[in-house]
């Protein structure tokens, strides 16, 4: 009763009980996936588990012949009366191998200290099982509402126990700049606190002053942190828009000439930065030392939402786009993008961007993460650029849940359980070819409306399992398959503490009275959204 549901499962008669005799044995490569699991199940069971050599009442993580037809994340479980066996050909694919067996046991399993629970037994069973995708990712915004350090590693916790593998964190935003560059120093001192915020999404201030930044050390940890769960962190620098923050901090990124203070409301800035080559230089220090902290083969500028009009107001945008025999504004914004892609190639790296940087052409080597509609994804891979199929009404789990009124400061359209669970990232025009091109999906939770780990809990859960399961499973989707799996996993996710949305709807304490949100209907959404990407449409050249 796992989830992910595994590709093959095969029930065999037998159990195998983990008890105080019961050790780990690792190949040497597979030595971080033991740790894990030993630090886990000794935290529930109160168990030693200590390496020993392999043989009966043992755990195994084995090293697979590559030959042998595991891909690079697969593995293989086998659980009879004499022990438990996990192999894989890499370290990934026994980290999942582990997480599932983990799984196999009662959910007191998944708690942080032993409560006299037990026998800890695990059914026998073999299980072959590997992803469909190989970008599984989850966005979580930490630049509208800060989420503390101790909340995002356990956040990378319950993506890596759903076998998600991409941690997008959108660090930089007009409310919030949260990444200590010393260069610039004031992004941080000026740019990671605001004097209040909204209260909802067109109610009053609070008066409540805001703010929070991780220091490079803390970004380090982060990002060890999740690379020993396998876990890569793709960091967000959003530009040329959604920078009302580091203007802010220092104003002669920006278009007026006057200071800013960083926003307090939600929505999209019409501030946005200037195209003077300074500020371009200044970016290129921010990324100098973002590459530095994140390893990651992929790094997002944003690109999104940049709106035009003081660049239309620009005597000096109008000189850019004339110096550089531009045609417009939009190709003005694919000139700035392009900086910073051919920046990246030239280090190896490769530039994420949302599918606003299709306008005015496609960046040479970008990534498109599409979100506004299935145009940019088709776009994008039809031009032979490989894609992130984001689609805001299929992955966004800030949008509501229902449209029940209690739901608390719904906003967007309606999002069910069922609806994600059922979301497939390929879109169906694409031969198999450009298929290829989709790397997978990420699901979003943008946090203007989310102001605490509790409220991202109840955003997150259970669709983050379902979204899990899109990405990850092959073969057909039943929702009542996965129903039934999920009632199991809903007391994991209580062991650990997770407040989740219940299916009848929020607790008393989860709703928001009076609170305004800003719910969307779908049809009008989608059209408004058809609009939006009428540039982008039928395919690139």
């Amino acid at each position: 009763m796992t989830i992910p549901r595994p590709e093959r499962r095969e029930p065999r008669p037998g159990t195998f009980t983990i008890d105080r005799d019961t050790g780990i044995a690792a190949h040497p490569a597979l030595a971080g996936a033991a740790a894990w699991l030993r630090g886990e199940l000794g935290a529930a069971t109160g168990y030693d588990l200590a390496p020993r050599p392999p043989g009966p009442g043992t755990i195994v993580l084995a090293l697979a012949d590559p030959g042998g037809g595991l891909g690079p994340e697969d593995y293989r479980l086998a659980v009879d009366a004499g022990g438990a066996r996990v192999e894989a050909v890499t370290p990934a694919g026994a980290f999942y191998g582990a997480q599932t067996l983990r799984q196999l046991l009662p959910a007191e399993a998944f708690r942080r200290a032993p409560l006299g629970a037990g026998p800890w037994i695990l059914p026998a069973v073999r299980i072959e099982d590997g992803p469909r995708f190989p970008w599984r990712g989850c966005l979580l915004d930490v630049a509208r509402n800060f989420m503390p350090k101790a909340e995002v590693l356990r956040f990378i916790d319950l993506l890596a126990m759903h076998k998600l593998n991409v941690l997008h964190l959108h660090l930089t935003d007009d409310q919030g700049w949260r990444v200590e560059i010393e260069r610039h120093p004031r992004l941080t001192e000026v740019g990671a606190w605001r004097r209040e915020s909204q209260m909802g999404w067109r109610g009053p201030g609070d008066g409540v002053p805001h703010g929070g930044f991780y220091t490079q050390r803390d970004i380090r940890e982060i990002v060890a942190y999740a690379a020993a769960r396998h876990i890569t962190v793709v960091p967000e620098i959003d530009i040329p828009g959604h920078t009302q923050a580091a203007i802010a901090a220092y104003p002669e990124l920006g278009n007026l000439g006057t200071p800013l203070e960083v926003a307090t409301t939600w929505g999209v800035s019409q501030n946005v930065l200037n195209v003077e080559e300074a500020t371009v230089r200044f970016f290129l220090d921010v990324f100098d030392e973002v590459l530095e902290l994140f390893p990651s083969p992929y790094i997002c500028v944003g690109g999104d939402e940049c709106r035009k009009d003081q660049w239309r107001a620009s005597p000096a945008a109008h000189r850019r786009i004339a110096e550089l025999g531009l045609r417009d504004e939009e190709e003005l914004q694919s000139w700035f993008i392009g900086r910073f892609d051919a920046y990246l190639a030239d280090r190896g790296r490769r530039m994420v961007g949302w599918d606003e940087i299709l306008e005015g052409g496609l960046a040479p080597g970008a990534v498109v993460a599409s979100w506004r509609s299935l145009d940019g994804a088709v776009s994008g891979a039809r031009a032979g650029h490989d894609v992130i199929n984001c689609l805001n009404t299929s992955v966004y789990l800030d949008y509501r849940q229902s449209d029940h009124p209690d739901e608390p400061v719904p906003f967007g359209t309606v999002l069910t359980l069922a609806a994600v669970h059922a979301f497939d990232p390929v879109p169906g025009e694409l031969d198999g070819a450009e298929a290829r091109h989709v790397l997978g999906s990420t699901c979003c939770l943008w946090t203007e409306l989310i102001d605490s780990g509790r409220r991202l809990d109840y955003m997150a859960f259970p669709r983050l399992a379902a979204f899990a399961e899109a990405m990850w499973s092959r073969g057909e989707r039943d929702f009542e398959e996965f129903r039934s799996r999920l009632a199991p996993h809903l007391e994991r996710l209580d062991a650990i503490g997770v407040e989740y949305r219940r299916e009848d709807g929020p607790l008393p304490w989860q709703t928001r009275p009076g609170v305004p949100g800003r719910p969307e209907d779908l049809g009008r959404w989608l059209a408004h959204m058809a609009v939006e990407t009428s540039n982008i449409r039928g395919g690139l050249t």
